[in-house]
């Protein structure tokens, strides 16, 4: 019996690591799905699916939260859509490189709605810091990580 397939679901509209993700999935044999709410532009591959949602607000973490489940790896920056996909089973990773876990969303969550809380106040004028190089060096490690834990877990190529 074929063990369940590892898919990829991109976060794609601000995700600065898509070039990676691409890579790293083709040498893993992985099937990628890129949704936005705008045109992606992705590799012409069979692995590689690009879904345009509608414009609405959040259509995109919508689409993917309804679709994920165990053997799913998510990536986002967006921590309600992490949150989700960790309730529905699948991983979820930071384009940083931080794995959003089942012990760890929860503070996650209650960091961000402080952060907005604060923002809204005034209290905070700026976003978060650039990315940097060492953040894409951190995703591909954490992304390799979880692809060996699904992979041990019986979940294989597409």
């Amino acid at each position: 019996m074929k063990p369940a397939p590892i898919t990829l679901y991109i976060d794609a509209d601000a995700c600065p690591v898509k070039d990676e993700v691409y890579k790293v999935a083709a040498r893993h044999g992985l099937k990628t799905i890129v949704a936005a709410n705008a045109f992606i532009n992705t590799p012409r591959d069979p692995l590689i699916e690009r879904v345009l949602v509608n414009d609405a607000p959040d259509a995109a973490d919508d689409w993917i939260a309804e679709r994920c489940a165990p053997g799913a790896i998510v990536i986002t920056a967006d921590i309600p859509l992490a949150a989700r996909a960790i309730k529905a089973g699948a991983d979820a990773i930071a384009p940083n490189g931080k794995a959003f876990t089942e012990s760890s969303i929860g503070m996650a969550l209650a960091a961000r709605n402080l952060m907005a809380d604060l923002r809204e106040q005034g209290a905070i004028t700026g976003g978060p810091k650039p990315f940097a190089a060492r953040d894409r060096s951190a995703f591909l490690s954490a992304l390799d990580l979880a692809i060996v834990r699904l992979k041990r877990r019986g979940f294989g190529a597409a």
